[in-house]
């Protein structure tokens, strides 16, 4: 798989039904390597070992009903109390990062109400703290460890 700008971390894979497959350590489970997924995958692990966010404190393709419709957040991140902190939106490498992709998360945020926004394709990372007060948002220049986000919303 194409290497990103991410640290190297090693994966168990395997092939079954002649697809390749990853784990997930947050799923538990193997699931089909697809490029979004590679990305989703090593994003997942640099949240874990590098900003040091409790493996039981994240969901995987977090569900949650936009519109009367079903969507999927593919990261986020909870405090201990279940309250959501994080949302993170993975594309595959190749995809470029546009306005659209914001969007999308944005709108998942009308619904996870999360402090801070993460858009990845594993090649270019942005991450934005929403003020909800003054309905803005600022970009940040680096992603925040676990405890900088759940202290600094008081948590």
């Amino acid at each position: 798989m194409q290497k990103l700008n991410l640290p190297e971390y090693e994966h168990r894979m395997r092939k079954y039904n002649n697809v390749l497959e990853i784990f997930d350590p947050v799923r538990c489970k193997f699931v089909a390597l697809t490029p979004e997924e590679w990305v989703r995958q090593n994003f997942v692990r640099y949240l874990l070992e590098d900003k040091n966010t409790p493996q039981k404190l994240m969901r995987v393709e977090a569900s949650l009903t936009l519109n009367g419709m079903q969507r999927r957040s593919d990261v986020v991140v909870y405090n201990r109390n279940g309250l959501a902190l994080m949302a993170v939106e993975c594309k595959a490498a190749t995809v470029k990062i546009t306005q659209d992709i914001f969007d999308q998360l944005t709108r998942y945020n009308l619904v996870l109400q999360v402090s801070y926004l993460v858009v990845t394709n594993g090649l270019q990372h942005y991450c934005c703290k929403v003020d909800f007060t003054a309905q803005s948002y600022t970009f940040l220049n680096e992603i925040p460890d676990y405890k900088q986000i759940t202290g600094s919303l008081g948590v």
